[in-house]
Parts: C-alpha cells; sequence; structure tokens
C-alpha cells in the first residue's frame, strides 16, 4: 500500500484522472474513418464526443456526493469497472446507435477518475498546495493526451477503429487492481457526510450562490468549452478539409498538449510566486489572445494548418496555467464538501463543454471558421468571468481576512 503524500500516489492519482483525456482524444483521428464504416455523417460522430461530455457531466453529479459518504476508492472501483465493460461495447458496435449508448456508458464510469482524483489530492494535501500538486499531476497526465492521437492513429491504420476502444478497456482492467490494491483511502471516516438529499441539494444549493466558486468554475468553463471546440472539429477541419493524414494530425495534437505542459510547468513554477488570482487572469487573457488569432485568421480565409494549429498552442499554454488553479481556486473554501464541489465544478464545465461541441457539429461549415469563433468565444467568456466574478470575490475575501486579523 503506498502512502499517502508520496510522489507515487501523486502518479497514481494522475493516471486514473488520465482516464478522461485518454477516451476523449484517443479516438479523435479515427472519427472521419468511423463515420464512413458506420455510414453516418460527421454530425453523427461528433455527437459521441458530445454525448461523452453529457454523460460525464451528469455522472459528477452522483459520484462526488456518493464518494463523500463511502469514500473515494469504492466510487472510483465501480466507474472503472462500468468503464471497462462500456469499452468492450464501443468496440464491438454494430451501429452509430449501439456506439453512442456505449460512450455515453463509458463517460458515466469514466467520470470517477478526473472527479475523485481532483477531490483526492484536495484530501491529502489542504487548500494552499493542492493548486502545486495539481499542476504537476497535469503535467505528468499531459503525456496522455499527447500519445493518446498518435496511438489512435496507429491503431486506425494497423487494426481499424474498433481497436481503439479495445486499448481503453485493457487500460481500465490494469488500472483496476492498482486502484483495489496499492491506493490508500484518501478521505478519513470523521469527514464522511450523509448522502440524504436534503444534504446533497444543501450543498449544491451553497456552492452556487458562492460568488468565488462560481467565478473560478466559469472561468475554467469558458475556456474549457473553447477546448472542446477544437476537440470537436479539429479532425474534420485538418483531416478532411486541409488534407493533412491522422499521423500528422497526430503529430500536430502532440504540439499542442506540448503547450498544455508547458502551460501547467508555469502554474507549478510560480503558483506560490505570483499566486492563483494573478495566474488565472494571466492564463484567461492567453486563451483569449490564441483564440481570437485563430478566429482572424480563419475570417480572413487563411485556410493552413499552421493557422489552426499555432494559435491553439498558445490557447493550451493558457490552458495549462488556467484548469488547475480555478481547479483550486472552486475546491479552496470548501474542504468540509471537497467531493460535491469537485462535482458540480465537473458537471459545469462539461455541460457547457457538450452544448458547445454540439453546436460546433451543427454549425460545421466544410472550413475552420465555426471552430475557430468559438474558440475564440471561448477565450474572450474567460476573461470576462475573470474580471466579472474572481477578481471581485478574491478582493472581498482578502479584505475579510485582513479586518479578522486587526
Amino acid at each position: 500500500m503506498l502512502r499517502l503524500k508520496s510522489p507515487a500516489t501523486v502518479i497514481t492519482l494522475a493516471a486514473l484522472t488520465a482516464l478522461g483525456p485518454l477516451a476523449t482524444d484517443m479516438y479523435l483521428p479515427a472519427m472521419p474513418a468511423m463515420a464512413e464504416a458506420l455510414d453516418t455523417g460527421p454530425d453523427q460522430v461528433q455527437l459521441t464526443l458530445s454525448l461523452y461530455m453529457a454523460g460525464f457531466a451528469a455522472a459528477q453529479l452522483f459520484c462526488g456526493p456518493f464518494s463523500d459518504r463511502f469514500g473515494r476508492k469504492p466510487v472510483m472501483v465501480f466507474g472503472f469497472s462500468l468503464f471497462l465493460l462500456a469499452s468492450l461495447l464501443c468496440a464491438f458496435a454494430p451501429s452509430i446507435e449501439w456506439l453512442l449508448a456505449g460512450r455515453f456508458l463509458q463517460a458515466l464510469g469514466g467520470a470517477t477518475g478526473p472527479v475523485l482524483g481532483r477531490a483526492a489530492v484536495r484530501d491529502i494535501y489542504g487548500p494552499l498546495e493542492a493548486g502545486r500538486i495539481l499542476s504537476y499531476m497535469a503535467s505528468t497526465m499531459s503525456l496522455a493526451p499527447a500519445l493518446a492521437p498518435i496511438v489512435g492513429a496507429g491503431l486506425l491504420l494497423f487494426f481499424g477503429w474498433e481497436s481503439v476502444f479495445v486499448l481503453l478497456a485493457l487500460y481500465a482492467a490494469v488500472m483496476l487492481p492498482l486502484l483495489i490494491l496499492a491506493l490508500p483511502e484518501p478521505l478519513p471516516p470523521e469527514r464522511r457526510q450523509s448522502i440524504h438529499p436534503a444534504v446533497i441539494f444543501g450543498n449544491f444549493r451553497m456552492l452556487l450562490g458562492q460568488r468565488i466558486f462560481m467565478g473560478y468554475t466559469l472561468t475554467n468553463s469558458a475556456a474549457f468549452s473553447g477546448l472542446f471546440a477544437y476537440l470537436s472539429g479539429s479532425s474534420f477541419v485538418l483531416i478532411e478539409f486541409l488534407g493533412v493524414s491522422p499521423f500528422q494530425y497526430g503529430l500536430f495534437f502532440t504540439l499542442i498538449v506540448a503547450g498544455f505542459f508547458t502551460g501547467t510547468l508555469l502554474s507549478g513554477r510560480y503558483s506560490h510566486r505570483l499566486g492563483r488570482e494573478r495566474l488565472v487572469g494571466l492564463a484567461s487573457l492567453t486563451c483569449a489572445l490564441g483564440g481570437s488569432l485563430m478566429a482572424v485568421l480563419a475570417l480572413s480565409e487563411v485556410f493552413a494548418a499552421w493557422a489552426v494549429v499555432g494559435p491553439h498552442v498558445l490557447f493550451m499554454i493558457g490552458m495549462g496555467v488556467l484548469m488547475p488553479q480555478s481547479m483550486t481556486g472552486a475546491l479552496a473554501p470548501n474542504p468540509h464538501c471537497a467531493g460535491s464541489a469537485s462535482s458540480l465544478f465537473g458537471f459545469l464545465q462539461m455541460t457547457i463543454a457538450a452544448l458547445v461541441g454540439g453546436a460546433v457539429g451543427q454549425l460545421h461549415d466544410g472550413t475552420s471558421r465555426t471552430m475557430a469563433v468559438v474558440v475564440a468565444l471561448g477565450g474572450l467568456l474567460a476573461v470576462a468571468s475573470f474580471l466579472g466574478l474572481v477578481r471581485p470575490a478574491e478582493r472581498a475575501m482578502a479584505q475579510q481576512t485582513q479586518g479578522a486579523k486587526r
């Protein structure tokens, strides 16, 4: 059994959390091939991504409160078991309808990794150190989305799109015994909460009325929507419209993840020096600049791979800083219900992203314009949320703290 405060535990939690991005990113190069194999259109295949996010969002409303009552480990064991079975259903789906059902079930199980991984870090490290640990976890995790599209492209080339979901099932099968046998339970019994509906809804109502929680959550959700717009539309823009190969798509995706990796390292390095508020402000501005550059190029009809990938690398540097810092900011004031706070944070993030992804699929005009405009809007709304909610809430909290010290 691992020690709670050890690098091995952090790496294990990162591996468990990586299930979400793996299930999202690994099959992206295969989406055009899946549309052809299942005799359906791009909008239906893109729906597998939006439906996954919708299921992911819905599951988080339950897995967080249940983990506040029964502990993080039992809920994650159930989730990974469901993910394994759902991945096999996706692999052998005879039609797009079966694939959609499998993706929804996959999301229900896969949500437990990211949600409870975040909550476990908050359980173990507390409100201040959690931001630094989450940043370094994100650095480790970024290996998964960096490699996932390249692995997916290779599997597509040699074994067909079904093999992507077989590999996801194998990943869950490997992680289950590690989770059961090696990871200690991070939530002590004295901090367990009731799962009575009144308690759960009371926590959610309190969080929805908490300005600092909503500020960080909406800032994150806006930027994440820009990221999800890229995930939803990039394979069709780059592979179908701009003519890059699935393998080249995987290489471009690696550049984008390198941007995210750079952002997470900056987040961890400057977490104590600059502080959470300043980092989130700079990160949201970086997302807005990257997205706006992509939109200007697309609207000017500069249709080239560099005009899509280059600006999005800048966007992802901002995301690498923004994601761990905003998660910590939302969870920091709520140690008594960290699971519920992580759940609601993820639910709002994924619900907004799923709606945006569906819109990108429906409004796709065959070029990069729709995707680029939505990415830009995500970055600009992140800046607006930071200025309108996060900054005033942080300033008010600082004044209250100074007043209490006097």
